[in-house]
């Protein structure tokens, strides 16, 4: 391949890469699409490509859309909660976040295909329905039903970041603590906790609901620890403020909020050590 096809595939590698996790939720995953898509890049004939951008998208979806096949078959049986793989950056765009994510993994692959390249990235149906190889009135099809699922997962309220990295310290400092009054003063009364550990470290093996019922979870923990997390730093999770600490065991964990008016509304917390080799 020569320099200048190589040059126009890196400067569109980042964009594939947000493509692909989107589509996938797993960075790893997102990667090899990446770099089967470069392959595919070198074997084309670049002058015939008028539009190198969208040739290479459509090449990283319809990847996407085989992978997505045979990852339904592995995540039935995954053990625990699933999370995708936490996006660490500050300037990570809040189109995605961690319980739109979540929404996603509802939707078959065209679905979330079509809903991500329409209403996430902006194509056209035209285009989506080139990349998907439907017609455009079977897209729009696909993107309707697609955002009747996802609806209630999209934010309510703009996310202020000042205010989520306070609350998140907050949230830090009270679960060390073990001071539930704290902890009950920071969360929505319809909280939800979700904690990914993937079979491979403890982690609570289903999604717990309500207040009353994480604190109880929050005070056992704070009962078994024998040691303090360390905290690393507070940041931006998937578009949620949240922070990653190294725990007790010398692994890396993290914990993403979901704040609603000032309250926590969602806490995801990844602990599947398979999800966090790229933070090292």
């Amino acid at each position: 391949m020569n320099q200048a096809a190589c040059r126009i595939f890196d400067a569109q590698r980042t964009g594939l890469l947000r493509v692909a996790y989107r589509m996938l939720g797993s960075l790893a995953d997102a990667e090899d699409i990446v770099q089967d898509a470069f392959l595919r890049w070198g074997l084309v004939d670049h002058a015939q490509i008028a539009v190198p951008a969208a040739f290479l998208r459509r090449i990283v979806t319809r990847l996407c859309l085989d992978h997505l096949k045979s990852a339904r078959v592995q995540r039935e049986s995954y053990i625990g909660p699933w999370l995708p793989e936490p996006a660490v950056e500050e300037d990570l765009a809040e189109d995605v976040t961690l319980p739109l994510l979540l929404a996603l993994e509802r939707l078959s692959p065209l679905e979330r295909a079509a809903f991500l390249l329409h209403d996430v990235f902006g194509e056209s149906f035209a285009e989506v329905a080139l990349i998907l190889d439907r017609n455009e009135a079977a897209c729009r099809q696909l993107v309707l039903r697609a955002r009747t699922h996802v609806r209630d997962a999209r934010p309510r309220f703009p996310i202020n970041h000042h205010q989520g990295k306070a609350i998140a310290n907050a949230f830090f400092e009270a679960s060390q603590k073990g001071d539930m009054a704290q902890l009950s003063a920071l969360l929505a009364r319809d909280v939800q906790f979700h904690a990914d550990g993937g079979g491979k470290r403890p982690a609570v093996a289903r999604v717990l609901h309500g207040a009353a019922e994480f604190l109880r979870a929050q005070a056992a923990l704070a009962r078994l620890r024998r040691a303090p997390s360390e905290l690393l730093r507070v940041t931006t999770i998937n578009g949620l403020p949240g922070f990653i600490t190294r725990e007790p065991d010398g692994l890396l964990q993290t914990t993403a909020l979901l704040i609603e008016e000032g309250r926590i509304r969602a806490v995801y917390v990844t602990r599947n050590p398979d999800k966090l080799r790229h933070l090292h």
